[in-house]
């Protein structure tokens, strides 16, 4: 019976091979992968289906502890008579192949799916496909085949080169359950281009389900000259590696003190890519710079720009990573070198622009934020108080860079001291202010990549109190925070709100806390570490005065009952002094959010004769924070107002004006970058 078994499936092997060639499907495969009607012929079907047993998930494990040998499958019925002198196929010849002979040593590929798992993984491949590709079959059982879509271990991208038509194609195939057959540009471990005349066979069960997809590959090579892969080791270190034997993880060695083991770490008997993705990409930039120095294989592991990809993305998160590489240009300048400049900050300098067009008419107070790599400035203070609700916008990815006046419809009310966020990419949103008829507590959002950009109100319910000079921040790029400010007659405010403006009627929701930091205004409110927020500085309420502050506060807003933690603060419950020297006292300074969860501040108004340029650095992710002083070259501005001042891309500041303390000069501009420019 176990004869049959593979016998059968290796029949439909080489007749599948055989279509490839002659563009012929054979007979007992379109027999097996489409319904019937018939009832005699569903029996029959039954039974060739109960014969070929292709392995279900349950079988896997079996499957993986004999190196998927179909050998070991066998069914739970006896054959009978008829089938013991072995099937008849469309010649009438019984099968005289040797057990698992075909399978086991043909130089196609075969490989087998669970058609019943949504991402269709592997259960089976055979010694052709391992030969041919170079990966192993433990490495592949349990994942989808398109990884062979991707130039090398550690690439989780299709490669641009592969046809995407035909993936489009295939995907539809395995959808309708019909066959597929195409040509599809793979690659093998180590990165070279093959060909692969593919075909696809769904397997249907009794009740005409497909359980199964058998796959038969036949690789021909490509001449594509792709360069070397990133991160490929040199001949040498492969030939180090080959030479540590399969049973010796660790080696023990006589010294005076008993049995030491030492030679091989089991730490290298893993692959390059379960060590890159499960371990390597876990560990922080810095911790990746150092293993470097431990051994050639893992020096041009650290070479690999797919894993310091994985490596920011995990240290990093998603949404960073990729606003890094559209807008900083990390594939250029590549991740390894972003990784290091940003955490040591060696790149970091100030350089002054200049751009064309203006801003009329003239104005301050006005808010500033990035989309992208574009600046938008919207609203602010005219002559004689004179409030703005025009929008304007600057594009740094142009040759030329010049303000631009955006005509959008349905305008909210001129305003000053309110703040402008980025929300999902493109979108922005307005909040509170002070317009024509006292303060406000309204929200505007605007789509600026629309056909035809609008500016629409949402009607939060149960909206906080009109302020102004607040601060604001944006969550998982849905929700709006909103925090402090002054309210009517000079009240200082200390509350905190949220607003979710993903829902259909969003409701305002402030979040209860035991205590809060002292009220203030001009205060910056930053987001770190994925959902925390940090918030420094501002005019704060003292007793009876209001005095600049250097107070640092933090939140936690994934827990499920947030609380704010003051970090250092005038003797507030729960204070702190980080060590080093802390930023004197300010207010509308601003506050950089970096990569990893560092605070950057600089600017603002500042008693006495301190600089405001001056750059200063905290890591509230730390045991025990310390404020670090950063110096920089270049020519810093002399003022820098934290509403006139965006961060584009994750990795440099713009500072509007910053020449004569009022924001007048807009066509100059000063950007502190903190790593190399793109070239």
């Amino acid at each position: 019976m176990r004869r049959a078994h593979v016998c059968i499936l290796a029949e439909i092997a080489r007749k599948s091979v055989s279509a490839l060639y002659t563009e012929s499907l054979s007979p007992t495969i379109r027999y097996l992968s489409r319904p019937k009607t018939d009832e005699r012929k569903r029996k029959r079907k039954r039974k060739l289906e109960t014969l070929i047993r292709v392995p279900s998930l349950s079988e896997h494990s079996r499957v993986k502890q004999g190196r998927c040998s179909l050998m070991e499958w066998d069914s739970d019925s006896e054959p009978s008579g008829e089938e013991d002198g072995g099937f008849a196929w469309s010649d009438g010849g019984p099968l005289s192949i040797a057990i698992g002979s075909f399978i086991h040593s043909t130089p196609c590929g075969f490989v087998v799916t669970d058609a019943l798992d949504p991402d269709h993984p592997i259960i089976y491949v055979n010694t052709g496909f391992e030969m041919v590709t170079g990966y192993r079959a433990e490495e592949v059982l349990g994942r989808n085949c398109r990884f062979l879509q991707c130039r090398g271990p550690f690439a989780q991208r299709r490669h641009p080169l592969v046809d995407a038509a035909v993936v489009t194609e295939m995907r539809r195939c395995l959808e309708e359950g019909i066959e597929f057959q195409g040509e599809l540009l793979n690659f093998r471990k180590d990165g070279s281009a093959l060909m692969n005349r593919l075909q696809l066979t769904p397997i249907y069960g009794d009740d005409d389900t497909i359980t199964h997809v058998i796959g038969i590959q036949l690789f021909t090579e490509v001449d594509i000259d792709l360069g070397p892969l990133p991160g490929s080791r040199t001949k040498e270190s492969k030939k180090i590696i080959r030479s540590v034997p399969d049973n010796s993880i660790f080696r023990p060695v006589s010294s005076g003190h008993g049995l030491v083991c030492r030679e091989f770490c089991a730490l290298f008997q893993l692959s390059d890519e379960v060590l890159c993705q499960k371990i390597l990409s876990r560990l922080a930039p810095r911790d990746i710079a150092s293993i470097g120095s431990v051994c050639k294989r893992l020096y041009e592991l650290s070479k690999n720009e797919d894993l310091w990809r994985m490596v920011c993305q995990n240290a990093w998160g998603s949404e960073t990573t990729r606003v890094l590489e559209i807008v900083s240009g990390a594939k250029r300048v590549g991740w390894g070198r972003l990784a290091r400049e940003i955490t040591t900050l060696e790149a970091a300098a100030w350089r002054k622009l200049t751009v064309a067009g203006a801003v009329e008419p003239s104005r301050c107070n006005f808010s500033a934020c990035a989309v992208g790599n574009r600046v938008v400035l919207f609203g602010g203070e005219g002559v004689n108080m004179q409030p703005m609700n025009d929008t304007f916008v600057l594009d740094l990815n142009a040759s030329n860079p010049e303000w631009r006046h955006v005509k959008v419809s349905s305008p909210p009310p001129g305003r000053w001291g309110h703040t402008l966020s980025c929300l999902n990419g493109s979108w922005l949103v307005v909040f509170g202010g002070c317009g024509r008829q006292g303060l406000l507590n309204d929200v505007f959002v605007l789509d600026l990549d629309a056909k035809h950009p609008a500016w629409r109100e949402v009607s939060g319910l149960a909206p906080p109190l009109p302020r102004s000079w607040h601060s604001s921040c944006t969550l998982d790029g849905t929700k709006l925070v909103v925090s402090g400010g002054c309210a009517d007659s000079g009240v200082l405010l200390s509350d905190t709100f949220l607003l979710d403006l993903t829902m259909e009627k969003p409701v305002w929701r402030e979040i209860p806390v035991r205590w809060k930091p002292p009220s203030r205004l001009g205060h910056t409110l930053t987001v770190y570490d994925g959902r925390k927020i940090l918030m420094f500085g501002g005019l704060a309420k003292s007793g009876p005065l209001r005095l600049r502050s250097s107070d640092v506060f933090t939140m936690d807003l994934s827990e499920e009952e947030p609380q704010w933690r003051c970090i250092t603060g005038s003797g507030m419950p729960g204070a702190g002094n980080p060590a080093g020297i802390a930023p004197p006292p300010r207010l509308d300074h601003v506050a950089v959010s970096l990569p990893g969860g560092r605070i950057l501040i600089f600017g603002g108004s500042v008693a006495g004769l301190h600089s405001a340029s001056q750059l200063y650095l905290l890591d509230p992710t730390e045991e025990k924070p310390t404020w670090r002083i950063l110096n920089v070259p270049g020519r810093p501005p002399r003022f820098a107002w934290g509403h006139s001042t965006c961060v584009v891309g994750g990795s440099r500041a713009i500072v509007l004006g910053g020449q004569t303390g009022e924001e007048w000069m807009l066509s100059e501009l000063h950007e502190l970058s903190l790593a190399s420019p793109v070239v």
